[in-house]
């Protein structure tokens, strides 16, 4: 761990920042010119965190931010996260739809659909993550969400198996930056206890886009097919592609690519945001890619919980999320019905989700809201796989929409307990890399020969929950003992090391830093 220079700085500059009742004077000490921590080094925060530096934010001021936070940025990446998951449930209306008997499929060949666009996505997660630092992360992914809005489109062309798969692929690309830009723009804008329930917010969205999808496939699907100007799933990849599109400029105009750049707040406002979240000790983020924070990502265990985690998760979602419908109409459901029947799925997920995120910001303990989310998983896995009674696995398949809740109390870790800004992208980028190779795998557990009930694969949600949640209690209890060590030792930067916060440290190197449980 790479030792920090704490500067005595004798010389200082005052700043004055005038608030509605009075002229504060404030020091801003400023770092020696040799010193470890150049400022083109330092976050991208820096500057403004200088002017707010002896600001106090009051309870008032602090909710109002919140509120322009919430509607401005939150809400925006609710509706682009619902819209992606719309997209991404596509394949599992489109095989119900004509899709498998249009492209000729047999054998596990649908299952390689949902396979390979994980491919892809996990390809690209390490030069999607790199590009985000590198570049204006809302820029970047607003490109991304455009190009693969076009490449949706393009799904409704290939006459063959093979020319799919290929614009499946594709697609995976330009989907993998959307989750790890997500992830940095929450740890900019909110406060660790917020950032949970902000989480559950876009991430329960999907549920919203579940049911839209859901009745938008409906509607297709109980047309007449002469009346339509092509099969009806191919125009429903033009549809949802064309939403995308529309979505990615307006993300691209509308979402700014910090809080100091945002078209929305007034320079005061700016200067208290960034006071707001200085309690993070994360800052805005820096552009600069540090080698130092690269090797401590490979040396914290964290990192090795969280992708294994990831990938014990998803291999349930994987699965249920290209065999949903297929499941559907093993219960007896004839396919329009099947297709009604996938939308109370999203009104639990989005329902449930932003419930249990509001209870675990109330209670600030999201590791056993995860823990209790992974019980939850695991009954109702049993009942998807072992009773057989339609009913009973019809109400298993429902509470599996409140799967993703221990999912999203470990992204929000890696927002919340990485910090240093490479170490954050990293970090996300190889958690993303999980979640691919568990959304690899799910499809894969789906076997042909075991069509229409697929025993085996259900009985692996089950186990795969049960990792998950033995991983849970492990990932709690290194955080609890790191702390622990921490307040022991009750270690502080020198008093002289001011604006810190945006100095981008890394967790390991502020002796500060306390791990969220």
């Amino acid at each position: 761990m790479r030792k920090l220079t704490a500067t005595k700085m004798p010389s200082i500059s005052k700043k004055n920042i005038e608030s509605k009742s009075s002229t504060i004077e404030f020091n801003v000490g400023e770092l020696e010119e040799k010193s470890s921590y150049e400022k083109r080094n330092v976050d991208l925060g820096m500057t403004i965190a200088e002017q707010s530096l002896g600001l106090e934010v009051d309870k008032a001021t602090n909710k109002r931010l919140l509120r322009k936070a919430d509607i401005y940025i939150c809400s925006m990446m609710s509706i682009v996260y619902a819209v992606q998951y719309m997209d991404k449930q596509t394949n599992a209306y489109a095989s119900i739809m004509g899709l498998r008997e249009d492209l000729k499929m047999h054998g596990n060949q649908y299952s390689w659909v949902g396979t390979c666009f994980y491919l892809g996505y996990m390809a690209f997660e390490i030069p999607s993550s790199l590009a985000l630092q590198r570049f204006p992360v809302a820029k970047t992914s607003g490109i991304f969400i455009i190009l693969w809005g076009f490449v949706l489109c393009m799904s409704s062309v290939p006459k063959t198996y093979a020319g799919f798969i290929v614009v499946r692929t594709i697609l995976g690309i330009l989907e993998s930056a959307v989750t790890p830009a997500f992830i940095l723009l929450t740890s900019q804008w909110y406060k660790r206890e917020e950032q949970l329930l902000r989480t559950s917010i876009w991430s329960a969205s999907a549920g919203l886009g579940a049911i839209l999808g859901a009745l938008i496939a409906y509607g297709l699907a109980i047309r007449d097919p002469s009346s339509l100007p092509m099969a009806s799933w191919r125009l429903l990849y033009v549809i949802l592609g064309v939403i995308t599109i529309g979505l990615g400029l307006v993300f691209l105009i509308h979402v700014p690519d910090a809080p100091s750049f945002a078209w929305f707040l007034s320079e005061q406002d700016k200067i208290l945001t960034a006071e707001r979240i200085r309690s993070n000790k994360q800052g805005f983020g820096s552009r600069k890619f540090k080698m130092y924070q690269l090797k401590e990502v490979f040396q914290d265990v964290r990192t090795y919980l969280y992708f294994f985690l990831m990938i014990a998760a998803e291999i349930p979602n994987g699965g249920i999320g290209s065999f949903g419908s297929i499941m559907l109409q093993d219960m007896g459901y004839t396919n329009g019905k099947a297709l009604l029947m996938g939308t109370p799925f999203g009104a639990v997920e989005f329902v449930g989700i932003v419930l249990v995120g509001y209870v675990a910001q109330r209670t600030q303990c999201r590791m056993f809201v995860a823990m209790f989310s992974y019980c939850l998983n695991i009954v109702s896995g049993c009942l998807l796989a072992f009773p057989s009674a339609n009913n009973v696995q019809l109400a298993g398949y429902y509470l599996q929409g409140m799967a993703v809740i221990g999912w999203i109390c470990f992204i929000s870790c890696v927002t919340s307990n990485s910090a240093g800004h490479t170490k954050k992208v990293v970090t996300s980028a190889i958690c993303m890399i999980g979640y691919c190779v568990g959304n690899l795998i799910g499809p894969q557990t789906f076997v042909a020969e075991e069509a229409p009930h697929y025993r085996s694969a259900k009985i692996a949600i089950v186990v795969c929950f049960g990792v998950c949640l033995f991983l849970t209690v492990a990932v709690y209890f290194v955080n609890l003992r790191a702390n622990r060590i921490r307040e022991e030792k009750n270690e502080k930067l020198d008093p002289s090391f001011l604006n810190s916060e945006f100095a981008d440290l890394t967790d390991f190197e502020n002796p500060e830093f306390r791990y969220a449980l």
